[in-house]
């Protein structure tokens, strides 16, 4: 069991009405996902996959449970709905992600062919979206998704923030402690 934080997320679910599926439902549920990260002890991404107004995949991050660098929210949701539609082609599908993806999902879900990328907030460290590079708009590729942002972009970025933030307090409060002892 890992012990990087012993902190309670302070944020709270979002309880979207199932009859209003939009951008706003959808996104809310790649919200929850984060939360579920948090109380993972993981960084508060999330990501569902929708087609045809369905969510048929759901993930959040888990690069420290699992030990794996590819544990990502984004990566997990494809390789479920992969799984679900018996295709890796996912055409028709649009995942909705908290954060920008970074490169390495950002050209999974290009070569996975998703349809369409909304996600909540910019990220210019690794933002490969549009933050810091834009994959997507490559001309060489042969699959350009459509890209969308800003769905609870505040909710979403206030989440990561706080996370990091708590972390590294949580951080220096054990360096503090190893260092007088």
């Amino acid at each position: 069991m890992r012990n990087l934080m012993t902190f309670a997320c302070p944020f709270r679910r979002k309880y979207p009405l199932p009859s209003q599926k939009d951008d706003l439902f959808f996104m809310s549920m790649a919200y929850n996902e984060a939360i579920t990260a948090w109380e993972e002890e993981e960084v508060p991404i999330g990501a569902v996959i929708v087609r045809e107004q369905e969510v048929i995949a759901s993930a959040h991050n888990l690069a420290e449970t699992r030990k794996e660098a590819t544990a990502h929210a984004e990566i997990l949701a494809m390789a479920q709905a992969s799984r679900f539609l018996g295709d890796w082609r996912l055409n028709e599908s649009i995942l909705y992600v908290t954060k920008e993806p970074c490169p390495m999902c950002a050209g999974a879900a290009i070569l996975s062919r998703v349809g369409e990328i909304v996600f909540g907030f910019s990220d210019e460290k690794m933002g490969c979206l549009g933050g810091k590079l834009a994959l997507h708009q490559l001309l060489t590729w042969n699959h350009h998704p459509r890209v969308r942002f800003g769905i609870m972009s505040e909710e979403c970025y206030e989440l990561v923030r706080v996370f990091f933030e708590k972390r590294r307090k949580k951080d220096d409060n054990i360096s503090n402690t190893t260092m007088t002892h």
